[in-house]
């Protein structure tokens, strides 16, 4: 699909939300990752949850240990921190200048069982790294983060200087282009979207099409990437969805 042609809404991961996914949305975005019960019941509100299907899911959430309570409202738990940490590290990707290195990573590990595989692709992935070839993994070191140290003892580690040109190696690895215009997609949906639950279903999708995004260095991105747009509409929505929701709080 050409870059300036958006992706239509039917091409889009914009799945229906329920009841849970509002509520992890909201306190996903949240800093601290908490809300006092009237703000989120004044927030579900808005998007079609009513009090007794709201008060069902945190009854549940809280007993499968996504939530806990606090004096005044819901919190997420431990275990979803890092949930959160991931997305907020794709909404505001930490990086350096780029000196043409590249970060490799090779699985020397053996005699895995396919569930183990599938798990450490999918750890490596979440790191924004690509496989060039069956195990063995790489990008360009221009991101600020450590590795998980217990990676060391499945993958060893290097810095490399690949002899290929560095953006066609980049083309090779991630489809750009189609995300890309799956993100152009987005922003076109979004901004014919009025309805507030067809928005957060949107933004919804906007992190995970972040996740997603391999944040590379400005030389190896097409012309108009339009990553730094999805970011900004993303972090905007957040800001006015919590402020407004505790304005009406306030007025009440």
């Amino acid at each position: 699909m050409p870059m300036n042609v958006p992706a239509r809404s039917s091409a889009l991961d914009l799945r229906p939300l329920s009841a849970r996914s509002v509520v992890l949305s909201l306190l996903l975005g949240a800093h601290p990752p908490e809300l006092p019960v009237r703000e989120l019941v004044r927030l579900v509100e808005s998007f079609d949850v009513g009090g007794s299907t709201l008060r069902a899911a945190l009854s549940r959430m809280v007993a499968a240990g996504d939530l806990r309570r606090t004096d005044g409202g819901y919190r997420l738990s431990d275990r979803l921190l890092d949930r959160q940490r991931r997305q907020d590290d794709a909404v505001h990707p930490r990086t350096r200048a780029w000196d043409g290195d590249w970060e490799m990573a090779v699985i020397t590990a053996t005699g895995r069982g396919p569930a183990e595989r599938a798990d450490l692709r999918a750890r490596l992935t979440a790191l924004r790294l690509a496989e060039l070839r069956e195990g063995v993994w790489l990008r360009p070191a221009n991101l600020t983060r450590a590795l998980p140290g217990d990676l060391d003892q499945v993958v060893q580690r290097y810095t490399a200087r690949p002899g290929r040109p560095s953006g066609e190696l980049a083309e090779t690895l991630w489809p750009l282009e189609d995300w890309s215009a799956t993100a152009r997609g987005l922003l076109a949906h979004i901004a014919g979207e009025a309805r507030p639950a067809g928005r957060l279903t949107a933004f919804a999708a906007v992190v995970r099409h972040l996740l997603a995004d391999p944040v590379l260095p400005p030389g190896l991105l097409p012309a108009d990437w339009p990553g730094a747009e999805l970011r900004a509409a993303y972090t905007g929505y957040q800001r006015s969805l919590i402020g407004e929701a505790r304005a009406r709080v306030r007025g009440t």
